[in-house]
Formats: structure tokens, sequence, C-alpha cells
């Protein structure tokens, strides 16, 4: 008897035919999801993973997380910069960025800081304040803070990714869940209208997840060189977040378009 996918086969012009209607899916839309194509193809998920496989070893397409994002010369998907690349980089951006993000806080807040160089230069600024309870996955974060009399801090646990100085795994997921929390503030390496906030790191993306979960504001920071580029991974859907801070050099056609989501848009001035 002809299996299911040897029947659907017949039906889209084999797997040829099925790959090439994914790659002009890819063309108009620049991201396919997994679940989606194997139901619209009539095949087995593992058999659309095996497509997107096939055409990431061509240089068509970029896996991501649940799917794959068009790879082209336009819009290449970005290289993971280091941490020592990151803290130098737009660092008077940054503490500009932080600034505008500390005025959110307040006491009695209950705060996650999210890896990364522009959450540390948050933690660097709530050294001032009193009555805040901070749960980060950051090294680098937590350092900051150790002198932070009138902060509480909580670490995430779990396994420490020396690249990013940030720690991920089970259980830094599940030191989250008893937890709720009023804010997130999450820094990103991509964020694109269509394709969402999104990140080099696979362990990284899960544990965000995670944090968007159990937060009641998600607060993305970001300076505006990360808008209308995507990462491997991703984190969220981009109608997910609340509010954005950034500078005003974000691209017009990104601001138009987070603000038409109902999406809360700071802008600061270099």
């Amino acid at each position: 008897m002809m299996s299911t996918d040897s029947l659907a086969g017949k039906r889209t012009g084999g797997t040829s035919g099925r790959r090439e209607q994914i790659i002009q899916q890819l063309r108009e839309q620049g991201s396919v999801q997994v679940n989606d194509l194997s139901e619209q193809f009539g095949v087995s998920t593992v058999t659309i993973r095996n497509d997107l496989a096939f055409l990431e070893k061509q240089g068509i397409a970029v896996r991501a997380y649940g799917g794959a994002l068009i790879c082209d010369g336009n819009a290449p998907p970005v290289a993971e910069p280091t941490l020592e690349d990151k803290s130098t980089l737009n660092i008077s951006l940054k503490r500009s960025i932080a600034q505008s993000a500390v005025a959110l806080i307040k006491p009695g807040h209950r705060i996650i800081l999210d890896s990364g160089t522009t959450t540390f230069e948050i933690a660097r600024l709530l050294r001032q304040h009193t009555d805040v309870i901070v749960m980060t996955n950051g090294m680098n974060v937590a350092n900051a803070l150790l002198e932070a009399q009138g902060v509480e801090l909580l670490l995430t646990g779990g396994h420490l990714r020396r690249q990013s100085l940030s720690f991920y795994g089970d259980r830094a997921e599940q030191s989250l869940q008893n937890y709720h929390f009023d804010m997130l503030f999450l820094g990103v390496d991509a964020i694109d209208l269509e394709r969402g906030v999104s990140t080099h790191n696979e362990d990284e993306a899960r544990l965000n997840r995670r944090m968007c979960e159990v937060a009641e504001r998600i607060v993305v920071v970001t300076d505006s060189s990360k808008f209308n580029r995507s990462s491997l991974h991703k984190i969220i859907d981009t109608q997910r977040i609340d509010t954005v801070i950034t500078d005003e050099n974000i691209p017009p056609e990104s601001l138009s378009g987070l603000r038409k989501l109902g999406i809360e848009v700071l802008l600061i001035q270099e």
C-alpha cells in the first residue's frame, strides 16, 4: 500500500514539485512554517523538515524556530557578534535607551532583565533604586547589581554560555515557572514586523519565550540597526510586544508598522 506521503507527493508533483512550491512561498512571504506546510501538502512534518534542510544546503533558506526564512543577498540572517564587540558598539546609545527603560521601573516592581549589553546598562542605573526585584539570566547583569542594596537579585541558574555570559537550559526555564513579573526588558539581535523578534542561539530563544510567558509587559530595548533583520531562532511574534525603546533612526516603515499594531514606541535621541 502506498504511504500517505507518497500519495500526497503524487498530487503535488513529487518531492521536486513540492520543494519548488515551498521556494515560491519563501520568495513571496519571506518565511514558512513547518506545520502549515505539512497541512498544505498533506505530508508529515518530518518530510517538510527534510525539504527545508535540503533548501538550506542549497543556500535558498535558513531554518528557524518552527520553519525557515528566505536566504537572499538583500537580507541575510545576521551573524552573532562577540560579547566584547557588543559591549563597545553604540555604547552611548545603549545608555540613553537604558535611561528611558529605568524610568519605567517603580518601587515594588518585579522585573526580568535578559542577558545582554543594553540590559547591563539598565542594571547599572538600577543601583540607586529601592524595593525592586530583578531576575536575570545574565552573569554580567548580575555582577552590575551585586552592590545594589535596594535590589533583590534572583538568578535563573542553568548552564553558562560563555560567548554571551548567559545562563540557559531546563533549570533556567524551570526557575521562572513559579513567578510572575511586571516587566521583561528584552534585548534582541533582530526584529522584523513580519518575522518577529529573533536571536542567534536556540537555547536562549527558548528561555526568552519562557520569560515572555511570565511577564505582564514585554519591553524590547534595541538600537535601530536591529530592525528589518532576522536571526535564526524566533522568540515571539512582533504583536506580542508591548513597548519598544529605540532611537530615532528606526526605519519609518518599522515605526509606523509598530504603531499600527498598537505597540508603544519610545524614541530617544542619539
